[in-house]
């Protein structure tokens, strides 16, 4: 009794549980259209009552499908939309697996990474902020199974979903400037991470095109110390300034702390905005201004895409007729970070 009751259920039990065919309870669980409403809700309740789960391997052998996606972060402070997309990535009914790669430039560590696990997936969602390869080689490397890239170069030539950093960090500084500030000082995120750069060039070329001074090039590493340590250093080289723009929210909290153990007050003294409008920043102290870019959109997308390049290559033999960049708009969200420059 004991060995029955561990035994998995399988598709011949639901079966004569629901008092229907093999094959009806196969296309109930392939959701075909073509199955009665009532001998469909009969099926499900049976599924439920014995908690049938599909076997991936038998899977596998009669569709040429895994229902498996593998997930590929390239480095490990870089996760703000894993949670979101492991949400959708279940919402669409795949299993993930999820690898992570800390040396995000070596091509090397990408075929480490896909050597094993490639040809047992559907299809391939990556995190690349900083890896440089390219359409073809990615290709090769995934073994023609659809890939999908997130928060990857805005122009590429890759099936991708990205923000658009340069008008995101452009508004940051027509904010600014609107506010009063002539003097307006920035510490990047890391310059060879896609993002940062763009942001990075945008700020300094909106600064050039108004005619305004550019400050000290300093840059952090995206964590709370790099924005801590780059204000310090800032302070010390002695330029002036009544703004600051920070990479990204976790170095806006650490140029926060800086400020205050400088005597300087932010707003009064020193407007500060971050990037990210990650769930902490609203309650800051102060609240901070910053760019919000919808990780749950990205997320979703991004899943969304990779289906439906999974579904053409099925359908048709090749997905990659269906290339795209999928571009969304970061907002810029007003808090007590920041105010007008007094007269």
């Amino acid at each position: 009794m004991p060995d029955a009751q561990l035994k998995q259920a399988t598709l011949r039990d639901v079966a004569d549980l629901a008092g229907v065919s093999y094959q009806t309870v196969w296309r109930v669980v392939k959701e075909h259209p073509h199955v009665a409403e009532e001998t469909r809700r009969r099926v499900q309740a049976a599924v439920r009552e014995l908690d049938y789960r599909p076997h991936r391997a038998a899977q596998m052998l009669t569709t040429g499908r895994s229902y498996i996606l593998q997930l590929i972060i390239f480095e490990g402070g870089y996760g703000n939309p894993l949670p979101a997309m492991l949400h959708w990535i279940q919402e669409y009914g795949y299993t993930v697996v999820v690898t992570e790669i800390r040396d995000a430039t070596s091509r090397e560590s990408v075929r480490a990474a896909l050597r094993e696990t490639a040809h047992m997936v559907d299809g391939l969602l990556m995190v690349m902020p900083y890896a440089h390869l390219g359409y073809e080689e990615l290709n090769e490397l995934c073994q023609g199974r659809p890939f999908v890239m997130a928060c990857t170069k805005l122009g590429s030539r890759m099936p991708s979903v990205v923000f658009d950093q340069w008008n995101g960090a452009r508004q940051v500084v027509e904010y600014l400037i609107g506010l009063g500030h002539r003097r307006i000082a920035e510490i990047s995120g890391p310059l060879d991470n896609y993002d940062a750069g763009v942001r990075h060039s945008s700020v300094q070329r909106c600064l050039e095109l108004n005619g305004l001074e550019v400050g000290p090039k300093l840059a952090g590493d995206f964590e709370v110390c790099s924005g801590y340590g780059g204000v310090r250093e800032l302070l010390s080289s002695g330029w002036d300034f009544s703004a600051l723009v920070m990479g990204n929210d976790h170095m806006a909290l650490g140029a926060l702390r800086a400020l205050r153990e400088a005597g300087l007050r932010v707003p009064e003294d020193v407007s500060v905005v971050g990037f990210d409008d990650i769930p902490e920043a609203a309650y800051f102290d102060p609240p901070l201004t910053t760019v919000r870019q919808d990780f749950d959109v990205l997320a979703r997308e991004s899943v969304e895409y990779l289906v439906s390049l999974i579904e053409a290559s099925r359908a048709s033999g090749s997905w990659r007729g269906s290339v795209q960049q999928r571009v969304f708009y970061p907002e810029l969200m007003i808090r007590q970070s920041t105010r007008p420059v007094c007269a």
